[in-house]
């Protein structure tokens, strides 16, 4: 199974993922955890080019298509052979991290980056997309809490007003399908986690 974790910085979804992954190795799932950009050395180069506070020159278009490298790299190296071995991938941020952060927050297009990134993940799709939902009121509070920010956490505040529209936006638009599950990240981590775990679990043992 492939999952991902979905979500705007500061939902808790990085959070809820370790801890997922703790749980299914304690049930003695196989499992890998991995993130985007990175999880492999090519692909966590192409993360610290893409995140680095320095690279304010670093265009739109530019952006998008480090990210579809760094990605194509992640699907093809790590990825697929997980996923061949019948292991569980719990991946932060997939395509719907483009679709927003680049096609809607940079106005490059959401059909463009969507068409872009098939190309770059020869088409492979998660089985289970776990949407982290938040108000923007708990996102602004937990991020100023944080301690670390990058090239995209320093952009200005109407970025962010931006990408918080788009995954409202991405909500909407899949909220019917039925590997989409919206997730209450405004609860505490223990339930949110106990939730996570029973719908991976019930998918998992279909």
């Amino acid at each position: 199974m492939f999952i991902t974790f979905e979500g705007p910085d500061g939902c808790g979804k990085s959070t809820i993922l370790k801890e997922v992954y703790e749980k299914l190795i304690d049930l003695d799932i196989s499992a890998i955890k991995t993130r985007e950009p990175g999880g492999t050395r090519i692909s966590e180069e192409l993360r610290n080019i893409i995140l680095d506070e320095n690279n304010k020159e670093l265009t739109a278009v530019t952006e998008s298509l480090l990210m579809a490298a760094s990605r194509s790299q992640h699907v093809e190296e790590l990825i697929i052979p997980a996923i061949n071995e019948k292991k569980i991938v719990l991946c932060d941020r997939f395509v719907i991290s483009s679709l927003v952060y680049q096609g809607y927050a940079r106005d490059l297009g959401i059909d463009k980056i969507l068409k872009l990134n098939e190309f770059a993940t020869l088409g492979t799709k998660p089985d289970m997309i776990l949407f982290f939902d938040v108000t923007e009121e708990n996102l602004l509070s937990r991020r100023k809490k944080r301690n670390t920010s990058d090239r995209l956490e320093k952009e200005e505040l109407n970025f962010h007003k931006k990408v918080y529209k788009g995954y409202n936006y991405i909500k909407e638009k899949f909220q019917d399908d039925e590997n989409f599950y919206i997730v209450d990240a405004n609860k505490g981590i223990s339930e949110i986690t106990s939730y996570c775990i029973s719908i991976i679990l019930d998918n998992y043992r279909r």
